[in-house]
C-alpha cells in the first residue's frame, strides 16, 4: 500500500439500543414518520451541537441538478494510488445540501480501497490558501486538514457506523471488503448555516447489506464549502449530484455553567499591565458542550493593580449563550504575581536531551523538556521561570559545542542565557529538521536483506511527540517496490504479509508519545529465510527508559527481501 494516509486505526463502536430509542422518542414528540436525527449525542461535542430534525426526502421543489464531467473516477484496474484520482469538485454553498449517488469498486486489499471524501476550503488544491477541513474514509476512519488551525478540529469520535458482522467470524472487515465491492453508495453532505457539516454516507450491497457512517464536525457557517471524492486502489462510477436545502435547523440555545481560564502568565514584571497575555477561555453549556471563547466577550469583573508588587486576583465572567444571545454571567477567578523586573538567567537543570545528533545543516529545534531555568530578579531574590515565558534558540547544525540561546522578554529589556549542548555528525537522515514532513513523502534508501540474515540500523528519532506514529516505520517489500507490509514503532501495521504477523512489546502507553523525541532506536530486520520476517524495534528513551516492539512471522519473499524507513512529523538521523 503505497502513499497511503494510514494512522492508528480506531474501530468505532456500533450504535446502542439507547440510541434507537432515542431516535424512536423523537419521533414520537414530532408525530411524523422516516425522521433523521442529523445531532446524537457523542464522546466530543461540536461547537454548536444541533437539536435538529428534518424530513428524510429532498424538497424536489429546490432542487439544483449538478452536472458530472468525470463519470468514471480513477483507473477501472482499481491502480490509482492515493491522492491521485478525483472526482469533479462539488461546491456546497451555506445552508445546502449536496447529495451524491456512485458505484464503488475496490481492489478489495485494504479496507481504505474504496471511496474517501474530501471537504476542503477552495475547489482548487494548486490555489494558495487551498485547506482541507478533513478526509472522511469509507471504513469509519479520518484525519483533519489545514482548516485545523482556524478553529475547525477534526473529531475522530464523532465518525459512527452500523457495519455488521455478516459471516460471525468476529470480524467486521472482511464483510466490509465484500460489500463494498460493487456498492451503490448514497453520500450527504449537508453545510448547515448553525457553521457545521453532517456527512451521512450510505453504501448498499450487491449482497443486500446496507452500510451507514455519519460525520460531523465545524465549517464555516458562511463561505462555501467544497467536497469531492478520492480513489485508493478504488474507482468509482458516478450516477448523479445535486444540491437541496439544508435539513438543519436550530431548535434550541442554552445558556453557560461555567467557564475555565488556562495560560494566564503566573507572573509579570513591574511596569507590565497586560495581565492576560495568551490566556484561553472555554465555556461549558448546559448540554454538556464546551467551546473556547473570544477574549474580547469576557468581562473582568476585578481588575488587578498592576503599580504595586505582590499577587493579584483577576476575575472573569462571560454572559452568553451557545448561541450568542446574553444572558446570566458565569465566572471565574486566576492570581498572577506582580514582580520586579528579572535581571539575569541562568540554567539550573540541564534538559533531558544534552546531545543531539544531526546531518541535515538546517537548524535543530530546541526540545526543552526536563530544563530549569532561574532568574535573579533587581531586588536580588530568585525565581523559577515558566517555560512558557521563556523564548528558546534553534540549535546550529554543527559538530561539538554548540549552545541554544533563552530569552526572556522583559517589561523594560530582554535577558539572555545560553543551554550547553553537544552536536554529533550521523550518517544519513529522513525527514525534516522542522517536523514538516508529511507520510509517504521521505525515504531512506532500500536495503536487501538476504535470506537467513538481518540489517540492524541505528538511529536518533526527533519528534514533535503529538501523535504515536510520528516514529519511525520499517516498510518491506520486493525490488520492484511490491510491499509485503509496513510496521510502525508503536504496535501497528499492514500489507499482504502483515495478517499472519505476531505481535510483543513492553511499552507504557500512558508515555509513550510523550517520549519519542530524543529516543534512540535500534531496528533489525531479519530475513528468516521461510518467506517470513521479523522486525525488532529496541527503543531507549532521552532518560534512558527501555522497551521494545516485535513483529514475528510477516509473510515475505526471502528471496527478494528489501526493506526501508519512513516517518512522518518526525526525522530520523541513522549514525550506523
Amino acid at each position: 500500500m503505497n502513499s497511503i494516509k494510514f494512522k492508528f486505526m480506531k474501530i468505532t463502536k456500533l450504535m446502542r439500543s439507547a440510541l434507537y430509542v432515542a431516535v424512536l422518542a423523537a419521533f414520537g414528540l414530532v408525530g411524523c414518520e422516516k425522521l433523521d436525527i442529523y445531532s446524537i449525542n457523542a464522546p466530543s461535542d461540536l461547537q454548536n451541537r444541533i437539536d435538529s430534525i428534518a424530513g428524510a426526502k429532498p424538497n424536489t421543489g429546490d432542487t439544483t441538478n449538478l452536472t458530472i464531467a468525470t463519470a468514471i473516477v480513477g483507473a477501472e484496474d482499481n491502480s490509482a494510488a492515493w491522492w491521485t484520482a478525483f472526482s469533479d469538485y462539488f461546491t456546497i454553498p451555506t445552508n445546502k445540501l449536496l447529495h451524491m449517488e456512485f458505484i464503488n469498486h475496490s481492489s478489495g486489499i485494504g479496507n481504505w480501497n474504496n471511496w474517501n471524501l474530501a471537504v476542503t476550503n477552495l475547489a482548487d488544491r494548486a490555489a494558495a490558501d487551498y485547506k482541507e477541513y478533513f478526509v472522511l474514509r469509507s471504513d469509519a476512519y479520518g484525519w483533519g486538514g489545514k482548516m485545523v488551525n482556524d478553529g475547525y478540529a477534526f473529531d475522530i469520535n464523532m465518525i459512527t457506523q452500523n457495519y455488521p458482522d455478516t459471516d460471525g467470524d468476529g470480524d467486521i472487515w472482511n464483510d466490509f471488503r465484500t460489500t463494498m465491492q460493487g456498492a451503490r453508495v448514497s453520500i450527504d453532505i449537508d453545510h448547515s448555516a448553525t457553521g457545521n457539516v453532517y456527512v451521512t454516507a450510505t453504501a448498499v450491497g450487491t449482497n443486500g447489506t446496507k452500510l451507514v457512517e455519519t460525520y460531523q464536525q465545524p465549517v464555516s457557517a458562511t463561505a462555501d464549502i467544497v467536497a469531492f471524492l478520492v480513489c485508493d486502489g478504488s474507482h468509482f462510477e458516478m450516477k448523479k449530484a445535486y444540491l437541496i436545502p439544508s435539513k438543519v435547523t436550530v431548535i434550541k440555545d442554552v445558556n453557560p455553567v461555567s467557564i475555565a481560564i488556562v495560560g494566564a502568565p503566573s507572573f509579570v514584571e513591574l511596569g507590565n499591565e497586560n495581565f492576560w497575555v495568551n490566556a484561553k477561555a472555554t465555556v461549558t453549556y448546559a448540554d454538556g458542550s464546551s467551546a473556547q471563547v473570544d477574549s474580547t466577550d469576557i468581562s473582568f469583573t476585578v481588575i488587578p493593580d498592576m503599580t504595586t508588587l505582590g499577587v493579584k486576583t483577576v476575575i472573569v465572567a462571560y454572559n452568553k449563550t451557545k448561541q450568542g444571545t446574553f444572558c446570566k454571567a458565569v465566572s471565574t477567578y486566576y492570581t498572577i504575581e506582580v514582580t520586579n523586573p528579572v535581571v539575569s538567567l541562568k540554567v539550573t537543570t540541564l534538559p533531558d536531551i544534552t546531545k543531539y545528533y544531526f546531518y541535515s545543516s538546517d537548524p535543530i529545534l530546541f526540545n526543552t523538556a526536563g530544563i530549569v531555568v532561574t532568574a535573579t530578579y533587581s531586588d536580588g531574590t530568585t525565581g523559577i521561570l515558566p517555560n512558557e515565558t521563556l523564548q528558546f534558540g534553534k540549535i546550529p547544525a554543527a559538530s561539538g559545542s554548540q549552545s541554544a540561546v533563552i530569552s526572556y522578554v522583559g517589561a523594560t529589556k530582554t535577558v539572555t542565557t545560553n543551554c550547553p549542548l553537544t552536536l554529533v555528525k550521523g550518517v544519513s537522515q529522513v525527514g525534516a529538521n522542522n517536523f514538516s514532513s508529511g507520510w509517504w513523502t521521505v525515504f531512506s534508501d532500500d536495503y536487501k536483506v538476504a535470506s537467513g540474515s538481518s540489517k540492524t540500523f541505528t538511529m536518533y528519532c526527533y519528534s514533535d511527540n503529538l501523535a504515536n506514529w510520528h516514529s519511525p516505520c520499517t516498510i518491506l517489500r520486493k525490488a520492484d517496490k511490491t510491499e509485503n507490509g509496513v510496521v510502525r514503532m508503536d504496535g501497528f501495521g499492514w500489507g499482504t504479509g502483515y495478517g499472519t504477523a505476531t505481535l510483543t512489546s513492553d511499552w507504557n502507553w500512558d508515555i509513550f508519545q510523550s517520549s519519542i523525541s530524543g529516543s534512540k532506536v535500534v531496528i533489525t530486520v531479519t530475513n528468516n529465510g521461510n518467506n517470513t520476517a521479523d522486525i525488532l524495534y529496541n527503543v531507549t528513551y532521552a532518560n534512558g527508559e527501555t522497551h521494545f516492539q516485535k513483529y514475528a512471522g510477516v509473510v515475505v519473499d526471502s528471496s527478494d527481501l528489501n526493506c526501508a524507513l519512513v516517518t512522518e512529523e518526525s526525522y530520523l538521523v541513522i549514525v550506523e
